[in-house]
Order: structure tokens, then C-alpha cells, then sequence
């Protein structure tokens, strides 16, 4: 990767979560100066000990809780990393949450926003998938993260652009570690998507070095066996107990990465998960 040639410059990551936090760390250690938000009290004195200008924030569908206005002051560009909370007792519209913040991004310095999305807004229908295929999310969370999308990108305000991660998996994270053991898992055939975090971050910190904006990436290792493949040998390497897949598989599809690599040029630490 080239080397950065950059002056101090200030980014604002609105979620410094499993993702976050070490992609603030790394754009530290490039010489950015960095915001970072959280929504745990505890978790101020973790940003603060890492050189990150810690904020407490929490952005719902109501309202913002915190210094959003000083979240934002003097920073050129915004991560915004925060996942839809769609399930459960403390559900919420995230597509509302995106409408509340916006003003506020309008009001500021920023001039670029990233956003992490998924690549959940697209449906499974057996098909290789590019950033020109059409995206029909076949879930509510992939629904709201399309128009949240959408949102950003026709703000002519600043620019943005687009991530849609694949699962992610990292050395703390591995789903066959909740899948071992566990019986009739659907969809043995179904290919996988995933993405290791190291190229997660790999990939934000290239689109900022190159000032890639305005642009929609997808974001998956080019690396698809099917679920079945994958996540029995993952258990044997993990030495765990095997997942038991049902006979049959529903439909998937296999994310394509190649403008990742052919526009940015980019090379994955992890192309083999």
C-alpha cells in the first residue's frame, strides 16, 4: 500500500464498536486526528486512553443524545458505523435515525461521509453479484440500510460513499464458533460471503487515500465455498465439534469484489478466509 501523504486531518467515526475502534486506532497511527463516539459510559476512558477524542452519543429515531454539534466540528470526513437495532424490545427505525442526523452533517465541516453498509440489500437469487446489479433486499434490515443509502447519496451537501460489507469475521470473531456442534443448519450449498475486519479497514483507509468518492463498493474476500465446505473445516481447524447442515439449500448468492480490486487497486490481506 502507498504510504500516506497527508496533513493533520480530522475524522469523526460515529460508532467505534468491533469495527471502529481499531479502524480509529490505524487512522491514528496515519497521522489523522480522530472523534469517536459511543454509546457506553465505559467506554470513554478505552477511546480516551487510545488518543481518540471520545463523545457520548447515541443517535435514535427520536433524538440525539450528546454533542453532536462538537462531534462534528472541523472534521473533512465522517465514518458512519453504526449498525440497525430492528429486533427486540429496544427496536428502532434506522432509516429515522439517518433523517435526524442528517441536518447536522449538513450544518457541519464534513465533506465526505463513508458509509458501512451490507451487503444484505441485495436478494438471493443464485446470481454473481456487482455493484451494477439492482438491490432488492429481502430482509428489513437490508431494506432500511438501502434507503439510508439512498439518503446519503442524494445529498448534495457532501459526498459519499458506499461499503457493503460482507459477514464480518476477524481473529476474535468466527461464526463457526456459535455454529459448532448445532444441528439441521440451513442452506449447506449456499455459497459464503465474508470479509476478515484487517481488510475491512484496509479497504476504508484506500478509499481515503485515494479520495474515492461518490462511489458503491461491495466488499467480500474473493473466496466463495459453500456453507457446509467452509464450516467444516473451520471446526476441524478450531478442533470443535462439526456442524450437522440440513440435505437441501435454499437460494444465495456470490458477492463480487473485482471493482474493489480493479478500481482501487486493492489487494486483500485475507482473499482465502
Amino acid at each position: 500500500m502507498i504510504p500516506f501523504q497527508i496533513q493533520m486531518r480530522k475524522i469523526s467515526i460515529l460508532g467505534c464498536g468491533w469495527l471502529g475502534l481499531p479502524l480509529a486506532k490505524t487512522l491514528l497511527e496515519k497521522g489523522f486526528s480522530i472523534n469517536g463516539s459511543t454509546t457506553s459510559p465505559h467506554k470513554i476512558s478505552v477511546l480516551r486512553e487510545a488518543g481518540i477524542n471520545p463523545f457520548l452519543l447515541a443517535v435514535n429515531s427520536g433524538n440525539i443524545e450528546g454533542e453532536i454539534i462538537s462531534f462534528l466540528k472541523d472534521c473533512e470526513i465522517l465514518i458512519i458505523d453504526i449498525p440497525p437495532k430492528l429486533r427486540g424490545e429496544n427496536a428502532e427505525s434506522f432509516i429515522e435515525k439517518m433523517e435526524i442526523l442528517l441536518p447536522f452533517i449538513e450544518q457541519s465541516d464534513v465533506q465526505k461521509v463513508i458509509f458501512i453498509s451490507s451487503t444484505s440489500v441485495y436478494s438471493d437469487d443464485n446470481a454473481i453479484i456487482s455493484e451494477d446489479s439492482i438491490a432488492k433486499p429481502d430482509s428489513q434490515n437490508g431494506i432500511q440500510l438501502l434507503r439510508a443509502e439512498n439518503l446519503l447519496r442524494q445529498n448534495t451537501a457532501f459526498q459519499t460513499t458506499v461499503i457493503r460489507f460482507g459477514g464480518l469475521i476477524g481473529d476474535d470473531r468466527h461464526p463457526v464458533k456459535y455454529l459448532a456442534g448445532k444441528k439441521n443448519i440451513e442452506n449447506p450449498e449456499v455459497p459464503v460471503n465474508l470479509i476478515h475486519q484487517k481488510d475491512c479497514i484496509g479497504i476504508i483507509l484506500e478509499i481515503i487515500q485515494k479520495e474515492s468518492w461518490n462511489e458503491t463498493y461491495n466488499a467480500v474476500a474473493p473466496f466463495h465455498p459453500t456453507r457446509k465446505e467452509y464450516y467444516e473445516q473451520k471446526a476441524t481447524e478450531f478442533h470443535l465439534a462439526l456442524p450437522e447442515f440440513e440435505a437441501h439449500s435454499q437460494k444465495g448468492k456470490i458477492i463480487s469484489s473485482e471493482k474493489i480490486e480493479n478500481l482501487l487497486g486493492y489487494s486483500f490481506f485475507y482473499p482465502n478466509l
